[in-house]
């Protein structure tokens, strides 16, 4: 397998300069959440202010960037519970490209309005994996050009620039702590980093509902899930797919795993300590790290990432509430 390299990461981040935002890394001292964690210093990697909401329009930008004229004319599709077809949609249109997306029937209505908001038409799946058939199909019969939602290089070297933003914002990070949808996320993070400091540890985060490439990983190879079954609907990917999982196989040290429930807790501290309104997938590396990886990250100069923002207050006070 050709892994992604630090250049090429570089090159990725040379062609996004203008294009997306240089999100913060803000210190959690004092709050709720830095008390929790044994003392050690812990930084939020605030990439759900990204634009779009969401860590993807990076690697969605590169992905419409490595379309030829032909495949231009034809347009993009996705796949995506909500945040990759926002940021596929904003990509498309920002090249004056035609883009169809579809997205499972109970994505968040704030991510459907922003993906029409950029011009994409939708079509809606009642699951995940008829969602992945539904753009097979539309790829197969209008030859458009999928734009794969985390088993890519543009994908993974997108996420490797956000791995070399943490590196330059905490240079004595110990711990990078990323949530798991499909893997591309963490793959181009774990990259990026363990490329420049070896010594860093990046550990994975997966929902029990959805935890497709803790399995791949045990399993070494990848693994394909009956069905999934978690409030964090985007880390909800139904599979781990071979280039992906290749580079958690290389560089990721760990995947853990956190209930809905713990999700739930996260999401409440982050809203109520850090006055953030999150979707449960960002929320997923703050339940992490106060539930499975307590006592392991005592003394540790920690980052946990903030991946999307795409929900509205309504919607994220319900799941809190719920039981």
């Amino acid at each position: 397998m050709n892994l992604v390299t630090a250049a090429e990461i570089a090159q990725a981040r040379t062609a996004l300069a203008d294009r997306v935002r240089l999100t913060p890394s803000v210190p959690l001292g004092g709050s709720a959440v830095g008390d929790m964690l044994g003392g050690g210093a812990v930084t939020a990697k605030l990439e759900h202010w990204q634009r779009t909401g969401t860590f993807k329009v990076r690697g969605a930008l590169l992905s419409i960037d490595a379309l030829d004229d032909s495949q231009r004319a034809r347009g993009v599709t996705a796949v995506s519970a909500g945040n990759h077809a926002i940021a596929t949609a904003y990509a498309a249109q920002s090249a004056g490209v035609s883009a169809k997306v579809v997205m499972t029937r109970s994505a968040n209505p704030l991510r459907v309005g922003r993906c029409r908001s950029f011009g994409a038409d939708i079509v809606f799946a009642e699951t995940v994996h008829e969602a992945f058939d539904l753009v097979a199909a539309i790829q197969r019969d209008e030859g458009r050009a999928m734009i794969h939602p985390f088993d890519s290089r543009s994908m993974v070297l997108g996420s490797g620039t956000l791995g070399q933003e943490i590196l330059e914002q905490v240079p004595e990070v110990d711990t990078v702590i990323v949530p798991v949808g499909g893997g591309g996320l963490i793959a181009g993070i774990a990259a990026a980093i363990k490329l420049s400091r070896s010594s860093c540890r990046v550990i994975g985060v997966e929902p029990a509902g959805a935890d497709s490439m803790r399995r791949s990983l045990a399993a070494n190879e990848p693994q394909t899930l009956s069905a999934v079954d978690t409030i964090a609907d985007s880390l909800g990917a139904p599979f781990a797919l071979d280039f992906s999982f290749a580079h958690c196989r290389h560089f990721v040290d760990d995947v853990v795993i956190v209930s809905d429930a713990d999700i739930r807790a996260a999401m409440r501290i982050i809203r109520d300590e850090l006055g953030f309104s999150v979707e449960p997938a960002c929320a997923a590396t703050t339940a992490a790290a106060l539930g499975p990886l307590v006592g392991q990250l005592d003394g540790n100069n920690t980052v946990l990432l903030f991946c999307g923002s795409n929900i509205d207050s309504l919607s994220a006070d319900a799941i809190i509430s719920a039981e």
